[in-house]
């Protein structure tokens, strides 16, 4: 049907798929006019103030449950605090299309978490799947990326991972939570929490906030609070709730192609052999701890 809820939701998912991918080199034109710490303070406030219009104009705006304080402080302070502040500055270290590829593994971390903490069957399938992940980081760690070194570049490489990481340990203490919450209704609070998280740390690092204020960074900030963060998670979370986990997950390995392609497109970056090697091994591997997990679940 034309205007069924799955139609919908696979406009929605490939309108995610650009808006996240796009952001990354976006995000690298912002960083030449902001720190990177007060970058992901002013996102995460912006997020939170569309968050809050958004639900204000639902008429669900409400102060988060005592029972949901752990849910409000891992995803507010890790998922969201955190994992922005690492990101941004891994941006500003190394290319944004490498960054994007590394931060999209968090499924791979996902699947051992899981396995420890809440029980889940390690398929043979779902290791192989983590072992071609983690052939495809060794390709972009590898002799031919050139980054041991260089300090800078191995940190710079390294903290996509750590996020990464941090998701996949928010995301299975999101399961163990159950659903006894609704995510999107705890959003806007765990925007501020993740900006108040990183906030004394850019006044620590990085000092009073040093901004060079410009058409171009206005236009950065706009996207990146309403339509990254704000429509973004709004979207995506109508996209699990009327998708398939097996397009969810197949269809979120579009925004780090999207973001080398576009990295390229806009940064000039090169697409090198040793970018989209590991790209396509840590999307196979992906792929396999997924979709046979979506499967079987």
């Amino acid at each position: 049907m034309p205007h069924s809820p799955e139609r919908r939701a696979y406009l929605l998912l490939a309108a995610v798929i650009v808006t996240w991918g796009v952001n990354w080199p976006i995000i690298k034109f912002g960083l030449a006019y902001i720190t990177p710490l007060w970058f992901a303070v002013a996102r995460a406030l912006l997020g939170a103030a569309c968050l809050f219009l958004l639900m204000a104009a639902r008429g669900r705006v409400r102060l988060p449950r005592r029972a949901d304080l752990g849910l409000l402080l891992s995803v507010g302070v890790l998922q969201i605090g955190v994992n922005l502040a690492l990101v941004h500055v891994a941006v500003q270290l190394i290319e944004a299309g490498r960054s994007v590829i590394l931060a999209y593994t968090t499924p791979l971390w996902v699947t051992p978490l899981a396995a420890v903490f809440l029980g889940e069957r390690l398929s043979l399938r779902k290791v192989a799947g983590v072992g071609l992940g983690v052939a495809g980081l060794a390709v972009l760690f590898g002799p031919s990326a050139a980054i041991f070194a260089d300090p800078a570049g191995l940190l710079g490489n390294s903290l996509p991972v750590l996020a990464a990481m941090i998701s996949a340990g928010t995301i299975v203490h999101v399961r163990a939570c159950g659903r006894s919450v609704n995510a999107f209704d705890l959003a806007p609070w765990q925007m501020l929490a993740g900006a108040a998280v990183v906030l004394p740390a850019a006044l620590v690092i990085e000092g009073p906030p040093a901004v060079q204020w410009s058409a171009t960074l206005a236009i950065v900030l706009a996207y990146n609070g309403a339509l990254a963060t704000a429509f973004g998670l709004w979207a995506y979370v109508v996209v699990m709730r009327d998708l398939p986990a097996v397009s969810t997950a197949v269809g979120s390995l579009g925004v780090p192609v999207v973001g080398l392609l576009a990295s390229a497109v806009i940064l000039g970056e090169p697409l090198s052999l040793d970018k989209g090697l590991g790209l396509a091994l840590i999307v196979a591997g992906v792929l396999v701890v997924t979709v046979f997990h979506s499967r079987r679940a």
